[in-house]
């Protein structure tokens, strides 16, 4: 399906370009979030009639997102969330998650502007982009913890807070050391043992 862009939309093009879409993208997506209309003829003189008045707008939303984005460059959220000593979730984190911590934190931001390309499924410290304005974006610093006390040394660390793996139980050297001399004992005792019966049974077998 062709399409006339109303806004600059990643990866298709700017303002006012004809492109060519998947209908599913353009029903479910471009046209009812308003990105596009229908490249019609009819279409294509209501686009021009208004261009300037869009241009506007877009102009003024874009430089509201600018504002915002300098006060919102670097924020840090938390969410608490449970985990196994590993670090691994039980559950993830998802974009919603994300908005609405962000919102929480003073930021009115939707689902849709976060750019997660999958959900948390680790503690961690994440950078995650989110779009402000189709030509405007900031990095936000998702910090997934257990507790809000770890998540303060993870914020200090930059590393997320895990449980490491039992070291391997190995015997002292001195110890080993015993140990092998004791068997060393215990072996030469049982040779000699078993050389003086050998040694007994020759002088009865000479005696006979």
């Amino acid at each position: 399906m062709d399409v006339i862009l109303l806004e600059r939309v990643e990866k298709l093009g700017q303002m006012g370009d004809v492109v060519k879409v998947k209908t599913g993208f353009a029903r479910n997506f471009l046209l009812p979030q308003k990105k596009a209309l229908r490249a019609t003829d009819a279409n294509k003189k209501v686009f021009e009639a208004q261009r300037v008045q869009l241009e506007a707008e877009n102009l003024k939303h874009k430089e509201e997102a600018s504002k915002v984005a300098a006060k919102m460059e670097g924020t840090s959220v938390v969410l608490i969330r449970q985990a196994g000593e590993a670090g691994h979730l039980y559950g993830s984190v998802n974009a919603r998650d994300i908005a609405t911590s962000l919102t929480d934190a003073g930021f009115t931001v939707d689902r849709g502007q976060i750019g997660l390309a999958s959900p948390i499924k680790e503690l961690g410290l994440y950078d995650v982009r989110c779009a402000l304005h189709p030509e405007v974006s900031v990095k936000v610093i998702i910090n997934v913890a257990r507790t809000d006390e770890e998540a303060k040394i993870q914020a200090k660390t930059g590393k997320a807070v895990v449980g490491e793996d039992e070291p391997e139980v190995k015997a002292a050297p001195e110890l080993e050391a015993v140990f092998e001399e004791s068997v060393l004992e215990e072996i030469k005792e049982e040779t000699a043992a078993e050389e003086g019966e050998g040694a007994e049974t020759t002088d009865e077998g000479e005696k006979a």
